[in-house]
C-alpha cells in the first residue's frame, strides 16, 4: 500500500489538477489597479492556431509560465494573458485544399490549442483571451485604420510593389528575406506596379531609432537589427544638371566632400534619365534591358548586394556644379531604382563599389582626400577615411578637414540653389494592403462624385462575410461578392464601391497586447487609465525572427497611439527576451522538415510538468536546444525522486504546526538546511537576473541529492521533524514555478492549505546561504593542475598552504622552483615556477 502511494502517476495527478483549476476562472486573474500591489505584465507572443502546439511554442510558453508564478509568489500583481493570430494565408490555404471555410478551420485550431495549453497547466487568464479575426477586434483595426487616414497616416498610391505568386499577394519591405518570399522560400518575390495602402511609419523613423538607445532591457542583437532596418543616412543631395535634358540627376552622397574626385554619374536603369535617353537611342535601349534583366536576376537570387557589376555609357554629361566639369553619365545594373534617388555620383578614389567599377571600365581616379598628417607616400586607393582626411584639389574647400568640409559644402549648395543637406533612411511605408480574403476589411468606400470616402465609426465593424469560394487568383476574392462589394457612400448617399483588399496580419498583432488589458470593451479599444496602469510590458518573451516585422511595427503602433492620447508609454515593452530555438535532428523543429515532437505524445508518456521542465533545463533558455526525448524521462524519474521523498516524510511533517523556528540543529539538521538556503539563494538570484532556469532546476536536484543523503539521518531522528517540515515545503515551492502540478500535489500532501503558487516565495537566510567551502583553480604557469577546496572565509596564506600541500599540484611543481603565487581572491591561484 505504501509502495502504491508514494509512485508518481502524473496521468492522474495532472488532469484531477487542472480539473480543479478549470473550476475557478479567478485564479489566474489580475487584480484591479487598486489592488496595493506593485504590477507585473510578462507575455509570450501570441501563436498563430495552426492546430497544434509544437515544443518551440512548448519552450516558449514554460519560459513565461516560470516566471509568471513566480512574480505572484513574490507578491505582485500579475497580468499573463494569450490570444491568438487568428487572420491570414495559412487558412485560406486550408480552405482551398481541405474545402473547409476559414473561419471553421481557425476556430476549430484554436479549441484543440487551447486544450493542450490548459493540459500543459499554463497559468493564463483566460477571461481576456483575444481572437484576432473576430469582429469585435478586427472592428478596431478598422478603427485605428480611419484615426489613421484622418492623421495623413494611411494613405493610398501606386508604387511598385513585392508580389509573391505563392501567396497571390503584396508583401511588405520586410516580409522579402533576400529576395524571397518570408512565407515560402524557394519563391522569388516580383515586383509589380499596383495601388497599394500604406501606413506612413517613416514619419516616425526618427523616433523609432532614437528609442532604441533608451531600451536596455532588449537584446542589442534585436536592437542592432532594427538601427540597421530603419538606416539612416545623413547626407547631401545635389543636382547634377544634364546637357540637353530639363530635369537634372539628383543624387544623395554621405560623402559630399569627395564630390570633386567624381568622375562619372550612374543612374539605374528604370531612371527617368535612362528611360528619356533610351527613347532617343535604340541601340542604348537595348542595352539598359539587358542591365535592367541582370538586375532581375540577381534579385530573383536574392543576392542584389553581390552582383557582378555592369554598366553602359549613355553618351550624355552631367555638370557638377561644384567644378562645373562635365562628367558622363553611365547606366548602371548595381543601382537600384528604389534605393535612395536611383543615381549616384561615382568616386573611385574614396569609394571601393567605385573603384571596382572604374578599374573595370578604365574611367579616371582622381585622388581628392589625403592622411592630415604628413606621410612619406600617400594611402593606398581606395581610401576611404574620414575623421583623419583632409580635401586636397578641391577648389576653394582644399585643406578643409573631411568632416567640417560635408557641413559646408551642403550648405554651400543650399545657398546656390542646387542642393541640400538631408537625412534618407532604409525604411519605407509600411504597406498593408493584401490581395487576400482571410483579414480585416479595409474600411473605406470609393464613389465616382467624392472619391475615397471613409466609412463612419457608427457602422464599424465592417464585417467579413462568409463561406464565400476562395481562389487565389484574380485579384481579391472580396471582389467577386457583389452583396460586399455594391454599397452606398456614407457622404452623398449615391452608389459606392468597398475596397476588397483586406489588411495585413501584422495590424492585428502590433497592439494586441493592448487589448489584453480591457478585452471586453465594446466601446473603445481599451480604457486609457486601464492600459496605462499595465504599460510599458515588463517581460515580452518570443523568438528574435520576429525583430523586424512583428517589433518594429509594434513599436511603430505604441507611438502612433500615443500621439493619438490613448497611450502615456512610448515603447510597448521594457524587458525583451528572444528564447531560442528547438532543434532536432540538426534542424529547427518544423512540419516541412518532418522533425515535429508533439508535446501530446510527452505529455501522455512522461507528464505536462517532465515536458516543462525539460525544455528549460536542457539548455540556457536563450540558446538553442537540441531535443533529446532521453532527457524528459530523466527529468521524470527526479520528479518520482520528489515525489516518493516527499510522500514518505509527509505523514509525520504534516501533524506538526511550527515551521522550526527556534529548533534545536544537529550538525546533519545545519548542514541540509544550509543547502536549502543555498538553493533559495541561488534560484531567487537567476528569476531576478540571467533567467538561467537550467541552473535552477540542476540547484534544486542537488538539493533533493542532499535530502537522499539525509534520509538515514532523518529516519533515525537526527534530523528533526520541524526541519524536515521546512526542508520539504521549501523544495515544493521552489518546484513551483517550473512544475505546478506535482507542486500542487505535494503542497496538499504536506498538510498545507491554499493555492500553492499564491503562497510566499521561501526567503533565504544570508548566514545559512553563505557558501561553507570554495572551490579554487590552481594553475601553474598560467594552466590548470587542479581545483582545491577550501573553507570559506580561509586567509590568503592558508589557501597558498593548502593549494602546494595538495598532491596533483606538489607532483607537478616537484623539482622545479617557486617564482610567485599570485592568488585573485575566490577565483583563482597561478603558481609560477620554473
Amino acid at each position: 500500500m505504501e509502495e502504491k502511494q508514494q509512485r508518481y502517476n502524473p496521468a492522474e495527478i495532472e488532469p484531477r489538477w487542472q480539473q480543479r483549476w478549470d473550476a475557478d476562472p479567478n485564479l489566474y486573474a489580475a487584480e484591479p489597479a487598486g489592488s496595493g500591489k506593485p504590477k507585473y505584465y510578462v507575455l509570450e507572443m501570441l501563436p498563430y492556431p495552426s492546430g497544434k502546439l509544437h515544443m518551440g511554442h512548448v519552450r516558449n510558453y514554460s519560459i513565461g509560465d516560470a516566471l509568471a508564478r513566480f512574480m505572484w509568489m513574490r507578491g505582485y500583481n500579475v497580468l499573463h494573458p494569450m490570444g491568438w493570430d487568428s487572420f491570414g494565408l495559412p487558412a485560406e490555404n486550408a480552405a482551398l485544399k481541405n474545402n473547409t471555410p476559414p473561419r471553421e478551420w481557425t476556430l476549430s485550431n484554436i479549441a484543440e490549442m487551447r486544450k493542450q495549453m490548459k493540459r500543459m497547466g499554463l497559468s493564463y487568464d483566460w477571461q481576456r483571451e483575444v481572437t484576432t479575426c473576430l469582429p469585435d477586434y478586427y472592428k478596431w483595426n478598422q478603427w485605428f485604420f480611419l484615426r489613421m487616414f484622418e492623421k495623413d497616416l494611411a494613405y493610398k498610391k501606386s508604387s511598385k510593389l513585392n508580389w509573391c505568386p505563392q501567396c497571390a499577394t503584396v508583401l511588405a519591405n520586410e516580409q522579402v528575406i533576400d529576395g524571397r518570399c518570408w512565407r515560402h522560400e524557394d519563391q522569388i518575390v516580383e515586383l509589380r506596379e499596383m495601388d497599394q495602402w500604406f501606413f506612413r511609419i517613416t514619419r516616425y523613423a526618427d523616433q523609432l531609432l532614437e528609442g532604441l538607445d533608451s531600451m536596455p532591457g532588449w537584446p542589442e542583437k534585436v536592437r542592432t537589427m532594427q538601427r540597421n532596418w530603419i538606416g539612416r543616412s545623413d547626407g547631401t543631395l545635389v543636382d547634377f544638371a544634364v546637357e540637353d535634358l530639363d530635369c537634372p540627376i539628383t543624387v544623395f552622397t554621405t560623402r559630399v566632400d569627395t564630390i570633386f574626385g567624381a568622375t562619372s554619374v550612374q543612374v539605374a536603369p528604370e531612371h527617368a534619365a535612362a528611360k528619356a535617353f533610351a527613347a532617343e537611342d535604340a541601340e542604348l535601349a537595348k542595352k539598359i534591358e539587358e542591365l535592367l534583366a541582370q538586375q532581375q536576376a540577381a534579385r530573383e537570387t536574392g543576392d542584389i548586394g553581390n552582383i557582378e557589376k555592369h554598366g553602359y555609357p549613355t553618351g550624355r554629361f552631367a555638370i557638377n556644379p561644384y567644378n562645373g566639369e562635365r562628367v558622363p553619365i553611365w547606366i548602371a545594373n548595381y543601382i537600384l531604382a528604389d534605393y535612395g534617388t536611383g543615381a549616384i555620383m561615382s568616386v573611385p578614389a574614396h569609394d571601393e563599389r567605385d573603384f571596382e567599377f572604374a578599374t573595370k571600365y578604365d574611367l579616371p581616379i582622381r585622388r581628392v582626400l589625403a592622411p592630415n598628417v604628413d606621410v612619406a607616400e600617400q594611402p593606398e586607393l581606395p581610401y576611404t577615411a574620414e575623421d583623419d582626411a583632409v580635401l586636397i584639389d578641391s577648389g576653394e574647400f582644399t585643406g578643409e578637414a573631411a568632416l567640417e568640409a560635408q557641413q559646408k559644402m551642403a550648405k554651400h549648395a543650399e545657398t546656390h540653389g542646387f542642393g541640400k543637406a538631408t537625412i534618407t533612411w532604409r525604411l519605407k511605408d509600411w504597406g498593408v494592403s493584401r490581395q487576400r480574403y482571410w483579414g480585416t476589411p479595409i474600411p473605406v468606400v470609393y464613389c465616382e462624385k467624392d472619391g475615397i470616402v471613409a466609412v463612419p465609426d457608427d457602422q464599424l465593424p465592417v464585417l467579413l462575410p462568409d463561406n464565400i469560394e476562395i481562389t487565389q487568383q484574380g485579384g481579391s476574392p472580396l471582389g467577386k461578392v457583389a452583396e460586399f462589394v455594391n454599397t452606398t457612400c456614407p457622404k452623398c448617399g449615391g452608389p459606392a464601391r468597398r475596397e476588397t483588399d483586406t489588411m495585413d496580419t501584422f495590424v492585428d498583432s502590433s497592439w494586441y497586447f493592448y487589448r489584453y488589458t480591457d478585452a471586453k470593451n465594446e466601446g473603445a479599444p481599451f480604457d486609457s487609465a486601464t492600459t496605462n496602469y499595465w504599460f510599458p510590458i515588463d517581460q515580452y518573451i518570443g523568438g528574435v525572427e520576429h525583430a523586424i516585422l512583428h517589433l518594429i511595427y509594434s513599436r511603430y503602433w505604441t507611438k502612433v497611439m500615443r500621439d493619438l492620447g490613448l497611450i502615456d508609454n512610448d515603447e510597448p515593452a521594457t524587458r525583451l527576451f528572444t528564447q531560442g530555438m528547438v532543434i532536432k535532428n540538426g534542424a529547427k523543429m518544423s512540419k516541412s522538415k518532418g522533425n515535429v515532437v508533439s508535446p501530446d505524445d510527452m505529455i501522455a508518456q512522461y507528464g505536462a510538468d517532465a515536458t516543462r521542465m525539460y525544455a528549460l533545463f536542457a539548455a540556457p533558455p536563450d540558446r538553442d536546444l537540441e531535443w533529446q526525448e532521453e532527457g524528459v524521462a530523466g527529468i521524470s524519474r527526479f520528479l518520482s525522486r520528489v515525489y516518493r521523498l516527499t510522500t514518505k516524510y509527509a505523514p509525520g511533517i504534516a501533524t506538526i504546526e511550527d515551521n522550526g523556528a527556534n529548533q534545536a540543529l544537529t550538525p546533519a539538521g545545519l548542514k541540509l538546511l544550509r543547502k536549502l538556503h543555498q538553493t533559495i539563494a541561488k534560484i531567487s538570484q537567476n528569476f531576478s537576473g540571467r533567467w538561467t532556469f537550467n541552473t535552477c532546476i540542476a540547484a534544486v536536484m542537488e538539493l533533493v541529492n542532499a535530502i537522499v543523503d539525509a534520509e538515514p539521518a532523518m529516519d533515525s531522528g537526527e534530523v528533526s521533524t520541524a526541519t524536515q517540515k521546512e526542508v520539504f515545503t521549501a523544495l515544493v515551492l521552489l518546484l513551483a514555478p517550473f512544475a505546478p502540478f506535482l507542486s500542487a500535489e505535494l503542497w496538499e500532501v504536506l498538510g498545507h492549505s491554499g493555492v500553492v503558487f499564491r503562497h510566499a516565495w521561501p526567503e533565504a537566510d544570508e548566514e545559512l546561504a553563505k557558501e561553507d567551502e570554495l572551490e579554487i583553480p590552481v594553475q601553474i604557469n598560467g594552466k590548470l593542475a587542479n581545483v582545491v577546496k577550501v573553507p570559506a572565509g580561509s586567509s590568503e596564506d592558508a589557501i597558498k598552504e593548502t593549494a602546494l600541500a595538495d598532491e596533483k599540484v606538489a607532483a607537478r611543481i616537484a623539482g622545479k622552483t617557486v617564482v610567485k603565487i599570485i592568488y585573485v581572491p575566490n577565483k583563482l591561484l597561478n603558481i609560477v615556477v620554473k
